[in-house]
């Protein structure tokens, strides 16, 4: 079939041209696969939307190459709203050819300010459906049902009774697909029209997910007491029934065969929690069983093998899309929190199927991460994608109003399967907090003067050479990308330390100032137990446990809430519990010695040291690091210490030190 991508892709073939200028407006060209094949091509993405990052990167990269006769291929990518053309340097634009992409040009016959929000993953399905169909010049509403029906299986005439809405938001907020906000009108628009919906939350359900599995996890008890009272076994939770607080109606047909299948997963994947009822022996040997408690240990085993099924089945493939890992990422870490509450000896024949597993993933990981990881960078930070995109993001939320204000909470170390630890401690103890979950991805080499540092500068590592070791300038740097945006320097402010409730005070200062509008918090405590801990990452999660349970971060929380903040959750890489390859006989020859990483200034120190651990990765520079960052880290789940140690350690490539939460905390009486 033809691809949109076809009349893009065939003006870039083999050294045609050594600069290439490119009008972008839709980023049609940030596209995972058109950026994969536009570099298999020989050729290196470069943006302007920054003149000073664009100007260094051009200069030091390429034109200092060129300049003695070496022949580089590269595109540049122009982005711009409002700036013309002629904003680009003068020997750039006389050095190259021109070619411009929209689009308007793609689909000609459809409203371009509706198709402009449509997310570039979902333009494979868009394009092939407009091919197929062959539509007439269509209006913006038409456009809208047109996308709506061929992305998201909305026809409102099959919309005929409440299992059918239900179908179609839980299989749009279980896909995670990205629904732009026009859209989500005119969905709500139509649906609104039936007047046997009216009880329903419509908006709610269909634009808030958090609020969609709140309204299912509120009604399941019900559910549950009906299925009970049709297996006559006399036994009713008034309670419940009394208990309700988001609006919509009573009942939901969750034993529906097109329910169950989303049900049964969510609760799985822990977006539904299983629940106490008085039912549990006459319901404990249905479907229903998924959702409710009965003994602890065999909830949880049950539930790790119904986990295991699920990831076996959706391991990606070298060659998937960005967004497979992240959508996976999640559910491995939901499988590897529940795998370290069961002791050893209650795994059973778990052990080796998660062994297995493991191998699996790992190595489909790294497959994918030297083929693909290059391009992660350049994605527009509409979603973040990288941890480098979160302060963009941040900046598009503090412009929805003059009263908005951001906090960004960093906390050093903290991989996604602690997080999973960790916020299922705060629900404990802040009942009336939500979580909206996202990933993203963590520079490599995972370590913190890379990663921690590209958060708090809005930028790739490349772009931080000087301080590329250190993290002494991130207050410079978050400072410095906030008056960028606009910020006064008074509005802006760093936080460092904040482990214990101690440093809280500190914290209280800084946050009731009127004036602050961003502040930036890092918390080194999980990665102060990481680099103590000898328990290995079952030792992770207790002591993660426990620092949860003195209850600093929910305090931290109530700190910000009352000072109107909206709070944002990040980590700048994960860890894994390794095993040692042994220590490099190096001297003083590598500017950085991790466990999982070292670092030397020219390949050829590097090659002498791989010599000698022939499966170690040679990490390139040309992934977003600086051109003298030569790279080289331990293979699979080995570290560079002692043969027979086995620290947990971070620097390197597993699934588990790459992706890393980014999270949005509220609070449901304050929650924007």
């Amino acid at each position: 079939m033809p691809s949109w991508r076809d009349g893009i892709l065939k003006e870039f073939t083999p050294r045609f041209s050594q600069l290439t200028l490119v009008e972008d407006p839709d980023g049609l060209l940030l596209e995972e696969e058109v950026q994969q094949n536009i570099r298999d091509q020989g050729y290196e993405m470069l943006e302007f939307d920054d003149p000073v990052a664009f100007r260094f990167s051009y200069e030091s990269k390429f034109r200092c190459v060129w300049d003695v006769d070496e022949v580089v291929n590269t595109a540049v990518v122009l982005r711009y709203k409002d700036e013309d053309i002629r904003s680009l340097p003068h020997d750039v634009l006389t050095a190259s050819r021109r070619l411009s992409f929209t689009l308007g040009n793609l689909f000609p016959n459809l409203s371009y300010p509706v198709i402009s929000g449509v997310d570039r993953s979902d333009l494979d399905r868009l394009y092939q459906s407009y091919l197929l169909a062959k539509p007439q010049r269509l209006g913006e509403n038409a456009t809208k049902d047109f996308v709506l029906r061929h992305l998201w299986n909305f026809v409102p005439e099959l919309i005929k009774e409440p299992v059918d809405f239900l179908r179609l938001v839980l299989q749009h907020h279980y896909s995670r697909q990205i629904m732009p906000s026009t859209i989500a009108d005119r969905m709500v628009q139509v649906l609104m029209q039936s007047t046997w919906l009216t009880e329903w939350s419509i908006d709610n359900m269909v634009r808030d997910r958090e609020f969609c599995f709140s309204f299912l996890q509120e009604r399941w008890p019900l559910f549950l007491t009906k299925l009970a009272e049709g297996r006559s076994t006399g036994v009713r939770d008034d309670q419940a029934s009394n208990a309700l607080e988001l609006p919509g109606p009573r009942d939901v047909p969750f034993d529906h065969e097109d329910l169950r299948v989303y049900v049964g997963t969510l609760f799985l994947e822990g977006c539904l929690k299983a629940v106490n009822h008085p039912s549990v022996n006459a319901l404990g040997e249905t479907w229903a069983a998924v959702g409710l408690k009965m003994d602890p240990q065999s909830d949880r085993i049950r539930r790790l093998e119904g986990l295991l099924d699920k990831l076996q089945e959706t391991v990606p493939k070298y060659d998937t899309t960005y967004q497979g890992w992240l959508d996976f990422a999640p559910r491995w870490a939901e499988a590897t929190a529940l795998r370290y509450e069961l002791e050893e000896g209650d795994l059973g024949r778990l052990v080796d199927r998660i062994a297995t597993l493991w191998l699996k993933v790992d190595s489909a990981f790294l497959q994918w991460a030297q083929s693909r990881y290059g391009g992660l960078h350049n994605q527009p930070a509409v979603k973040p994608v990288m941890l480098h995109h979160i302060p963009r993001a941040l900046a598009r939320h503090l412009g929805q109003g003059d009263q908005a204000k951001i906090a960004l909470l960093v906390i050093d170390g903290l991989a996604l399967d602690q997080w999973v630890v960790l916020r299922d401690e705060l629900v404990v103890q802040r009942p009336d907090i939500t979580s909206h979950d996202e990933a993203v991805f963590a520079w490599v080499p995972t370590i913190t003067s890379v990663s921690r540092q590209s958060i708090f500068a809005g930028k790739a590592p490349y772009y931080f050479p000087s301080s590329i070791d250190t993290t002494d300038r991130e207050a410079t740097l978050w400072t410095r990308f906030w008056v960028d945006q606009g910020l006064d320097r008074s509005q802006i402010e760093y936080i460092k330390g904040v482990d214990d409730i101690d440093d809280l005070a500190m914290v209280d200062h800084i946050v009731a100032n009127p004036k602050v509008r961003v502040v930036g918090v890092v918390i080194n405590k999980i990665d102060d137990i990481m680099h103590g801990m000898e328990l290995g990452t079952r030792g992770m999660h207790n002591q993660v446990k426990q620092w949860a349970r003195g209850g600093t971060l929910a305090r931290l929380l109530d700190l910000m809430y009352d000072s109107g903040f909206s709070v944002f959750l990040t980590s700048d890489h994960g860890n894994i519990e390794s095993e040692g390859l042994g220590r490099p006989a190096e001297g003083s020859i590598a500017e950085l010695k991790g466990e999982r990483v070292r670092v030397y200034p020219n390949q050829v120190l590097r090659s002498n040291i791989k010599a000698r651990f022939p499966e170690a990765i040679e990490w390139p520079s040309s992934m977003g690091l600086p051109a003298d960052y030569h790279a080289l880290i331990a293979p699979g789940r080995s570290a560079f210490v002692r043969v027979g140690e086995r620290p947990v350690v971070h620097g390197g490539i597993s699934l588990e030190e790459v992706v890393v939460p980014f999270v949005r905390l509220g609070r449901k009486e304050h929650d924007s």
